[in-house]
């Protein structure tokens, strides 16, 4: 089970409003099938996923009990993020 905070369901018209539209399909499938996940956060965790050829989704989320809760979600430069 995946569940959204507040705070994430309004981040996707935060973003609209500022032009980066970001669907919640995209922030499902960075969570199913990341790119990377990076774990320098416990509990939090952050998965990555590309999204176009200068940017990626970062969507910060907690597992507990089997149910992820997704807590923000924002797209970054992916040179930013590079390893």
């Amino acid at each position: 089970m995946i569940i959204f905070t507040k705070h994430a369901r309004n981040k996707f018209e935060i973003l609209k409003r500022h032009k980066f539209l970001i669907t919640e399909k995209q922030v499902l499938k960075t969570i199913e099938r990341p790119d990377l996940i990076d774990g320098s956060r416990l509990p939090l965790l952050i998965a990555q996923l590309k999204i176009d050829k200068s940017h990626v989704l970062r969507v910060v989320y907690k597992q507990e009990f089997g149910i992820i809760k997704i807590i923000t979600f924002y797209p970054a430069r992916k040179k930013q993020y590079e390893k």
